[in-house]
């Protein structure tokens, strides 16, 4: 049992919290993720570590409620307790030796990219950040990646944040500006990542995106997690989560998250009735 210390809404669907998880802050580092069991019944899912504090011996999570799980989690108090809380898991993200990175993310998908974008800030690199997101309502972590960035491009679909566009967009002026950087760095929707990729292999700037597929046990066994990468399979969980992006079979990826939208849509009405009913 890992007790929730601190829980805030950044937005109308993304919960953030802040875990007693002593074991787990010990050995995390950015780009890996926890398993998590709300409860004694719940679903396993996979959270990425959005941050840690090894002294206090705490892991921020960071979620958007989408499925049952997610919805059941986030019905927990602060105060409250998560059942298990496993980690941390997958492989960190390789940041040694990198001067200049470019760190690309969208949507909820920007609390995966804050902790990378702050230890390359961390260790002396530049870090330009592109965040995008579809509203200025959505936003979440602003000061938090400005803290930590040299160059931050704000993009909203609507306008109502920074500017209008897409991350592509804001990418692409940077490149052609004649900024070179080592790596791009890209976490957020699968299709996001895809056109960044497809953007970044046009100018062949090394570019590594950051897969969240549907996974289970979070040891390589059941499968769930596969991805094909460069014509092999490949496991998000110990092979990952990130990988070379010009790599991903992006649309088997995508076509393998929709299968289970519709039973993740139906759960998580059920679940909301069970609280409804509840309360």
């Amino acid at each position: 049992m890992n007790k929730i210390l601190r829980k805030q809404a950044l937005n109308p669907t993304v919960t953030l919290m802040e875990v007693e998880a002593p074991l787990v802050a010990r050995k995390a580092e950015p780009g890996q993720f926890i398993i998590l069991r709300a409860d004694e019944n719940g679903e396993r899912i996979p959270l990425t570590v959005a941050d840690f504090d090894r002294a206090r011996g705490t892991v921020t999570i960071i979620f958007q409620v989408v499925g049952a799980a997610t919805e059941t989690l986030n019905h927990l108090p602060e105060g409250g307790y998560i059942h298990d809380f496993v980690g941390p898991l997958g492989r960190p993200t390789h940041t040694e030796g990198l001067k200049k990175v470019a760190v690309v993310g969208g949507g909820v998908g920007c609390a995966i990219a804050y902790p990378v974008a702050k230890k390359l800030h961390e260790q002396g690199t530049v870090v330009h950040t592109v965040c995008g997101f579809r509203t200025k309502d959505l936003v979440i972590l602003e000061k938090e990646f400005e803290a930590v960035s040299d160059v931050m491009c704000k993009m909203s679909d609507d306008g109502s944040w920074g500017e209008k566009g897409l991350v592509t967009n804001a990418l692409e002026k940077l490149i052609t500006s004649g900024e070179q950087y080592d790596e791009v760095i890209t976490i957020g929707p699968l299709i996001m990542m895809k056109f960044v990729c497809a953007l970044t292999k046009k100018y062949g700037v090394k570019t590594i995106a950051s897969m969240n597929p549907i996974m289970i046990d979070g040891t390589g066994m059941c499968g769930g997690c596969r991805l094909t990468v460069g014509g092999q399979t490949k496991f998000a969980c110990v092979d990952g989560p990130e990988f070379d992006g010009h790599e991903i079979d992006f649309d088997e990826a995508m076509a393998r998250s929709r299968m289970y939208q519709d039973f993740e849509r139906e759960a998580r009405e059920k679940t909301c009735n069970l609280f409804r009913k509840e309360a």
